[in-house]
């Protein structure tokens, strides 16, 4: 298995490898898709492994109409102090080991220590984990390099109107509230940062038409077995992948409109979700897609509030002002 990814870790290389060669370019697609789902299901088994034995078996709780039941809040906090972006030192390496881990544990302490002090926090706690970094595929847990497309792209962060997809699934300093409802035939994500409400139908319906963008796109839901699979097309391609707002992530990546993304919600106990995450944009990435996996934890104690970033507007009438100043002073 180790071998298979080696050799398939680039474009160029997935069209030396024997499953491409002679193959069309369909079918190529189809294999890379299947080494991707490979490269999650083992970081996912990986992970499953550190559960005890009585989880591994579990049976989620239902809703009175039938459906696996997520509801609740299910805050990232404990994710704040596990890098989105693996460390180079942990190679391919997806879990610390006991001494590893211990050190983790005390730099999460004193973090919060440092941002917990005063009369108002500066961030949100949050504990260690076992993993070495949020994103498990490409292999080395490293973002991968943009096209020259992606590099025309980047851009900066100057706007609080929406953070987008699939960063918002993602946790940063603070703000980390997500809460989940369900009715019969939808499922409701909602964020804390920044104030929205993802609407996913889980029953049969058409897609929306390809000229209709929107800021968290189009988002259709279904049930596999235990698991609530989402997948999101229909972007406008303006909010970005990642950002600095994410520990441990790349300052920004850009995303184009025709980015895909799909998310894998399995309850594996009664305070646990398994969540992973693939996204797919061949104009934007060199490998074409990423993915991540992490759990959720079940908190409802935690209180979501009000996200206002530019209360006001008034940050928008201090940037005009200033600029107008600056151009009347310079001489």
């Amino acid at each position: 298995m180790t071998d298979f990814i080696a050799a398939t870790s680039s474009h160029d290389d997935q069209l030396r490898h024997p499953l491409c060669l002679g193959v069309s370019y369909h079918r190529r697609v189809v294999a890379q898709r299947i080494l991707v789902a490979l490269i999650v299901c083992c970081a996912s088994a990986s992970l499953t492994a550190q559960q005890p034995a009585n989880q591994r078996g579990y049976k989620p709780p239902m809703t009175p109409w039938g459906e696996p039941d997520l509801r609740g809040i299910w805050p990232l906090s404990h994710l704040i102090s596990t890098p989105f972006q693996r460390p180079e030192r942990f190679g391919d390496r997806l879990l610390l080991t006991d001494e590893e881990f211990a050190a983790a544990q005390k730099n999460a302490e004193d973090r919060n220590k440092r941002f917990l002090a005063g009369a108002i926090p500066q961030a949100d706690a949050g504990a260690a984990t076992r993993q070495t970094s949020l994103l498990v595929d490409p292999p080395n847990g490293r973002f991968p390099a943009l096209t020259s497309k992606g590099k025309e792209l980047y851009d900066t962060w100057d706007r609080c109107i929406t953070r987008g997809l699939p960063v918002s699934m993602l946790p940063r300093n603070y703000n980390n509230g997500i809460r989940i409802m369900q009715s019969p035939g939808y499922v409701v994500v909602v964020l804390e940062m920044a104030h929205e409400a993802r609407i996913i139908p889980t029953t049969k319906r058409p897609t929306l038409d390809g000229s209709i963008r929107q800021y968290l796109g189009e988002s259709r839901g279904r049930w596999d077995g235990n698991t609530l699979v989402v997948e999101t097309t229909n972007f406008n391609g303006k909010p970005a992948m990642t950002n600095a707002g994410v520990p441990g992530a790349p300052a920004l990546t850009p995303a184009s409109a025709n980015l895909r993304f799909t998310e894998r919600f399995t309850r594996t106990a009664n305070d646990t979700i398994d969540y992973q995450m693939t996204v797919e944009d061949p104009e934007i990435l060199t490998t074409g897609r990423w993915s991540a996996a992490f759990p959720l934890k079940l908190d409802n104690a935690y209180q979501m509030y009000e996200y206002a970033c530019h209360e006001g507007n008034t940050a928008i009438r201090n940037y005009i002002e200033t600029s107008r100043f600056e151009r009347a002073e310079k001489k």
